[in-house]
């Protein structure tokens, strides 16, 4: 059961100036973003879910006129959805209305455990696996990681289509195919042993199950992890289509009874933890709609994610300076492994051209007055 104290205190919000416009920050606004500590202030005692603040908002003015919007939440208060409902909310009133078209709706009820908690399901997110070196110099210190974003447009999707077997490609959709690619490519980059198990997490939005009841207007956090395994060697050596079907499991597994069994497995084993071993967490972020938020000013230059994480990369909706729409994927890995991984993804996407800054970009540090 979640608590919140109701004090009236509201959030942190920070006001900043930036001697830099928008039309300087151009393409560095893509993560991974390299000034991120300067238009999201980073308060203490922020970084774990109980006795911590709810949301922390700063605004950053630029010298142009336009500004950047930092947010940071808590997802044991809402997830990705829940905060666009919130945005929605909040530009709709600085735009004049008197109440939001979607009113919250907090009813955290609806995803309690069951009485008694019973894990139906299988959830190999939460094997208690041992971790070795290898594997924890990719989740311990991200300061040793290498951060990239790499961009997806019609061109890239269609190169990789071209690995499919003919009955996937008209049935596979973007998410599958690029979480296919991305998780086979970084497995080869990692140079993990044949029969260790990799893991891949996809991290599935419950809205809308059938069952479940959630009404429109819930803000809560509905996202569930489905997690599918393979031998790394089995998954380095086989057609991208094998990657592809576990990818479509993985989706398929989310039933109500699924989405039941997870939230009581978190009661069962105490709030656990997911497995870090070899595991590759994707979330899909380019139906949320953060790049639609009017405040009165007009839709946002960019809408989404700062960037990675050591073991989660978040798929943002991107349109280039060119106005090429497609899809950027931020990633963080050891540095060996990211020269490797370019050059796995480069030989399914008949890219990695010198210069062809649509493949790869490291983040950038904006210096600011702030």
């Amino acid at each position: 059961m979640l608590a919140v104290d109701c004090t009236g205190e509201g959030i942190l919000f920070v006001e900043a100036d930036a001697d830099v416009s928008l039309e300087e920050l151009g393409d560095s606004m893509r993560p991974p973003c390299g000034f991120v500590d300067e238009v999201l202030c980073d308060v203490g005692g922020s970084g774990g879910i109980i006795g911590c603040p709810l949301l922390l908002v700063q605004v950053t003015r630029l010298k142009c006129g336009g500004f950047i919007l930092g947010i940071r939440l808590n997802h044991a208060i809402s997830d990705s959805l829940g905060l666009r409902q919130f945005l929605k909310a909040v530009a709709e009133l600085a735009r004049g209305a008197h109440v939001p078209s979607w009113l919250p709706v907090w009813q955290r009820e609806i995803l309690c455990a069951r009485d008694p908690p019973r894990a139906t399901c299988r959830h190999p997110e939460f094997d208690d696996v041992v971790d070795d070196a290898r594997s924890a110099a990719v989740t311990l210190d991200a300061k040793n990681l290498v951060h990239r974003s790499f961009f997806f447009g019609p061109r890239e999707v269609a190169s990789i289509k071209k690995g499919l077997p003919h009955h996937l490609v008209s049935r596979s959709s973007t998410y599958e195919l690029l979480t296919a690619c991305l998780w086979k490519c970084r497995t080869i980059a990692l140079e993990i042993e044949p029969d260790d198990a990799v893991r891949l997490t996809s991290m599935i939005n419950a809205r809308g199950k059938q069952g479940l009841g959630v009404p429109r207007g819930y803000y809560g956090n509905t996202s569930v992890y489905a997690t599918v395994l393979s031998k790394a060697g089995h998954l380095c050596n086989s057609p991208l289509g094998y990657a592809v079907e576990l990818v479509k499991k993985a989706k398929e597994m989310v039933s109500e009874e699924y989405v039941r069994s997870s939230i009581d497995v978190l009661v069962l084993k105490g709030r656990p933890k997911y497995t870090t071993v070899w595991n590759y967490l994707v979330a899909d972020a380019t139906k949320v709609g953060f790049e639609e938020a009017d405040f009165g000013w007009g839709k946002p230059a960019y809408g989404g994610v700062a960037g990675a994480l050591p073991l989660i990369s978040f798929y943002v909706k991107y349109r280039t300076r060119k106005g090429e729409e497609g899809i950027v994927v931020p990633i963080m890995l050891p540095g060996r492994a990211m020269r490797r991984f370019q050059e796995e993804l480069a030989k399914m996407t008949d890219e990695g051209r010198e210069g062809d800054d649509r493949y790869g970009v490291d983040s950038t540090t904006i210096r600011s007055n702030l």
